[in-house]
């Protein structure tokens, strides 16, 4: 049965991308509830562990009521009136567009972000299907991006790149590497240590000279996953992209937005979306790029 439906993707290429794009929308909205759910699943088991630690000292002060979350549990509720979402009102854009934007009891809006989100994550794992084909590359790069939209969408929010996702992340781009599926298993070794080990000495720089933190710890190891998956070469490249965005993004903050200069900006994102262009089409870029300046 799989292979003949790989057979048939084979021979029907658009078939395979009007199937990505109809599992992505789903995806994409399972991803909506991890970026709001799992920080907040976060900041409970920071709180919890810190009382436990804290124990003596907090015993006279009453701890405060959590309930029970995951990525499951509890049932997705509209966050006015908690009315519980049915199946038919969680099709992915279909039911934002049907419902017009609002909540089927109180009529309250529900944010465009969540059918924006699916229909990207959709329109990503398009373009990475019809980039590499019916392929275990497809399939692994489907993965990354699914990640990387969380990321993104995390650390934009919370200014946050949780462990639990970008470790998982960047171990498997160093296993799928092993038969050197994107860049030898040295290259993807040699990356994640260059990747981690250049942002880190940059920060310590940074905190030496002016005494602030200038980045957040989980962007070493953002910039280290990306190097295990596409190995040293191409890092000089998603670095330039990624400081160029954030740049400019920042500048235009602070002459439009009222955006204070220490005010800090999320520098994951950048990384994300640079990084993510790199695995795509970096060795085209980098080779125009080279081209340009010689």
């Amino acid at each position: 049965m799989f292979e003949q439906t790989l057979l048939f993707f084979q021979q029907s290429p658009f078939s395979f991308y009007i199937f990505v794009a109809l599992f992505s929308l789903i995806i994409g909205s399972f991803l909506n509830v991890v970026v709001y759910r799992f920080p907040q699943m976060m900041h409970n088991t920071w709180y919890t562990d810190c009382r436990e630690f804290l124990a003596d000292e907090l015993k006279d002060i009453p701890a405060k009521k959590i309930a029970p979350l995951t990525l499951s549990i509890p049932n997705s509720t509209c966050l006015k009136c908690d009315h519980k979402i049915r199946f038919y009102e969680n099709i992915p854009v279909i039911s934002w567009l049907f419902l017009r934007g609002k909540c089927s009891q109180c009529k309250n809006s529900i944010a465009a972000r969540y059918p924006l989100v699916e229909a990207a994550t959709a329109l990503l794992s398009v373009v990475t299907a019809i980039q590499f084909g019916v392929s275990i590359e497809t399939l692994l790069l489907l993965i990354l991006t699914w990640g990387l939209i969380c990321l993104t969408l995390i650390d934009f929010d919370h200014m946050l790149l949780p462990d639990q996702i970008v470790m998982p992340l960047l171990w498997l781009g160093l296993l799928v590497n092993l038969q050197g599926t994107f860049v030898p298993l040295t290259d993807a070794v040699i990356g994640a240590a260059v990747g981690y080990m250049s942002l880190f000495s940059i920060f310590w720089l940074f905190k030496v000279l002016t005494g602030r933190e200038g980045m957040g710890h989980g962007d070493f190891k953002l910039f280290a996953l990306f190097g295990a998956w596409i190995g040293w070469q191409l890092l000089p490249l998603l670095i330039l992209m990624a400081s160029v965005v954030g740049a400019v993004v920042g500048i235009s903050l602070m002459l439009f937005k009222n955006h204070q200069r220490e005010q800090a900006i999320p520098f994951g994102p950048y990384l994300a979306v640079s990084g993510w262009i790199t695995l795509l089409w970096g060795n085209g870029i980098w080779a125009w790029y080279i081209a340009q300046i010689s």
